[in-house]
């Protein structure tokens, strides 16, 4: 019996011997193929890193329709506020001077003006008031006080539901103060006033008709208004005052209207107003976007397409930046190579005149552009 037993456990053994070793042999084929896959896959893989190794990075990637490449890159991350780290260098500039600065400053005071040069903190006010370089000096004057009634993001303007009422004299003080300060060109700026019926329209186009008399019609006026609530009646008593430039500011995208504008601003209705511009006789409409706020490449040329279309004619871009810790935070800073790019496809986009850099805004040498390309020999 226990030999029987023995003589069964050995056969079993022999067939399980028999079978290990059948399995052992197909696995090691089966172990033989798989090495050889990885291997090949790894080939395959080093492959491709070594081309992107070798290749362009996202900065060369970004193209705007046939946009040139940018090989310095997009953008940088913005610094955080606790960090004590440097802004990038492109975004530094010297502080404001010069004898024609220091005399237009003196003079603002005494006539109790105020621009938005020095509201908004703008860093090329020492560039725009000095002129020199090539181009003239231009100042920017905030017409209605320096209070708004709307309280937008970006924005460093005070704001207040009842501000301070208009003052009367303003027009004719504006027109003492670029009289005596020889400049060419001025671009009138409003805080927006929704607590007047007409928005204020009536007093900016005052103010153009008196500049225009006063200067025998010599001085270039370019009024940079608000949306009038879309009134078109308060649209067309500005584009029909006699002034060269009707300005208007879409900011930003249309997708981040709500993030960046006053809820009462919107991208639509900012469109609506240049468009009624145009209808009611104004010779060059202008728009500016502010970039950092959280848009993206393909966001920015479809807002400049749908700007041309709309029939604006110059368009500024220049990087958004904070004012104060209370404001939006910026969401990068954008290269000067990518502001290039951008002045590129507008310009091939038909735009008249095209300014694209991180420290442009929106009045950004704006007697050069109109003195240079319109009144010298462009045809209007």
């Amino acid at each position: 019996m226990l030999r029987q037993v023995a003589k069964r456990n050995l056969s079993d053994l022999g067939r399980l011997a028999r079978v290990s070793v059948g399995e052992v042999c197909n696995l090691s084929g089966l172990a033989s193929a798989t090495e050889q896959q990885v291997s090949s896959r790894e080939e395959v893989l080093m492959g491709l890193r070594k081309k992107l190794a070798d290749g362009p990075d996202f900065g060369d990637f970004l193209k705007v329709d046939d946009l040139q490449t940018v090989p310095g890159g997009y953008s940088v991350e913005p610094v955080h506020w606790k960090e004590k780290k440097r802004k990038p260098d492109w975004m530094k500039r010297e502080l404001p001077g010069g004898e024609k600065y220091t005399q237009i400053k003196a003079k603002l005071r005494d006539l109790n003006l105020h621009t938005v040069c020095e509201e908004a903190k703008c860093p090329n006010i020492g560039e725009c008031w000095g002129g020199g370089d090539g181009h003239t000096a231009t100042a920017t004057i905030m017409l209605m006080g320096d209070t708004c009634t709307r309280g937008c993001r970006f924005c460093a303007v005070k704001t207040s539901r009842a501000p301070p009422p208009l003052d009367p004299n303003e027009p004719e003080n504006v027109s003492k103060a670029i009289a005596s300060w020889g400049v060419d060109y001025i671009v009138l700026t409003s805080v927006d006033r929704d607590d007047l019926e007409d928005g204020g329209s009536a007093h900016i186009a005052k103010t153009i008709r008196t500049l225009k008399k006063e200067t025998e019609g010599k001085l270039l006026v370019e009024a940079l208004v608000p949306d009038f609530s879309g009134r078109k009646e308060s649209v067309e008593e500005v584009a029909k005052s006699g002034l060269d430039v009707f300005a208007h500011n879409v900011e930003t995208v249309e997708s981040q209207q709500a993030n960046v504008r006053d809820r009462r601003a919107n991208w639509k209705q900012s469109l609506s107003v240049l468009t009624m511009a145009k209808e009611f006789g104004a010779r060059i409409t202008k728009t500016s976007i502010m970039l950092g706020c959280g848009e993206t490449p393909e966001e920015v040329t479809n807002a400049l397409k749908e700007l041309r279309a709309t029939g604006v004619d110059v368009v500024t871009l220049g990087q958004y930046m904070r004012p104060t810790k209370r404001h939006m935070a910026v969401s990068e800073y954008v290269t000067p190579e990518a502001f290039q790019a951008y002045e590129n496809a507008a310009k091939e986009m038909g735009f008249l005149y095209v300014a694209s850099g991180p420290l442009v805004r929106s009045s950004y040498r704006a007697g050069e552009y109109y003195l240079k390309n319109v009144l010298s020999g462009k045809p209007q």
